[in-house]
């Protein structure tokens, strides 16, 4: 029981997905010790569930991936798993036995109807009823514990990530690109293609102040929330989308070359255009996007996508504009300032 104790509070101490994964994974192996450990964290997705295998262990001992930053080696849709694809339709634990006498047990981790975690074990048949308690108790905990920080990391009105989670996920994404070139492709959704980029999109509804002057703050709200979800219907699933602040919201796309970044972000301005706001009617949303540099500090990029963005709003609106395409055509000029560093008109 101490030793369950420890656990729990060294748990409860972490405040980071991937930590509390890893502290997780080293719970379950001293207390249960379990022939295979996955947990997987879910993702619903814009056409299928998709899985990311983000920590564990298995006959190489344990492994732990950055929960923020899914891998697509170690991504699957959740079809391919029987065992998986079941767990998240039943929404409660399931078990298969093995031809090795030992059994295969998921456990879900629910929120709003829907696992964010599924934990897959293979455990011996001498494992108890009582182990098996515990064990639901621990998983239950960390299911909890995860909610807390969801709560945190979230943005209150719209769901999305907070200003405040987009921070710590870009330094983490430069600290990485600056270590090992993780901009430059090899990690890319498509191999081999030296353009692939990180990109960082901001995006503005146009006018929104005459929402919220001619229909009231209320309507405004839902508004936000429905361009909230807009964006996650819009965007592949491991994306990373954040309300920035007010009518402003940013999207972190995972490596791809410039053409399939413009491509998503005009798919996500023309599904909004189509969609119907409420009493409001139609709205549109203003684009500038720029791609993700190793030395970038977060305000090099932002302001690079910002500039695009500002472009944008004064040649129309309703628009994408990509900060290097308009550097490149000579509508966008850059000077250098004192530190060296790059900075535009």
């Amino acid at each position: 029981m101490l030793e369950l104790i420890n656990h729990v509070v060294g748990i409860s101490a972490r405040r980071d997905r991937t930590e509390i994964n890893s502290a997780m994974v080293d719970a379950m192996l001293d207390l249960f010790h379990p022939e295979r450990l996955v947990i997987y964290r879910c993702y619903a997705g814009n056409k299928k569930a998709m899985v990311f295998a983000c920590a564990g262990a298995g006959p190489n001992g344990p492994f732990l991936r950055n929960a923020y930053l899914p891998d697509h080696r170690y991504c699957h849709p959740i079809e391919r798993d029987p065992l998986l694809n079941r767990c998240r339709k039943e929404r409660s634990a399931v078990l298969d036995h093995q031809e090795n006498g030992s059994h295969r047990i998921v456990f879900p981790v629910i929120r709003l109807d829907a696992p964010i975690y599924l934990v897959d074990l293979s455990l011996s048949n001498e494992f108890s009823a009582q182990q098996r308690v515990t064990l639901m108790g621990l998983i239950e905990y960390f299911g909890n514990h995860i909610a807390l920080l969801d709560y945190g990391e979230a943005d209150t009105l719209t769901g999305l990530a907070s200003r405040k989670t987009f921070d710590k996920h870009l330094f983490e994404l430069l600290g990485k690109a600056a270590s090992d070139d993780l901009l430059s492709g090899p990690e890319s959704r498509r191999r081999g293609t030296p353009d692939s980029s990180h990109w960082l999109a901001v995006c503005d509804i146009d006018h929104f102040k005459q929402v919220n002057d001619n229909f009231g703050h209320l309507i405004g709200d839902e508004v936000l929330i429905m361009l909230a979800q807009e964006m996650r219907q819009s965007f592949r699933f491991d994306d990373q989308l954040f309300r920035f602040g007010g009518e402003e919201f940013i999207a972190l796309l995972q490596p791809t070359e410039a053409q399939y970044a413009l491509a998503t972000l005009e798919r996500f301005r023309t599904n909004v255009e189509k969609q119907l706001f409420s009493r409001v009617g139609h709205i549109t949303v203003s684009i500038g996007f720029s791609a993700l540099m190793p030395n970038d500090t977060p305000t090099d990029v932002i302001d690079r996508a910002d500039e695009a963005l500002y472009f944008a709003k004064r040649h129309g609106r309703n628009r994408v504009d990509c900060y290097e395409k308009l550097v490149a055509s000579g509508d966008v000029a850059i000077k250098e300032i004192a530190k060296g560093e790059v900075e535009l008109f």
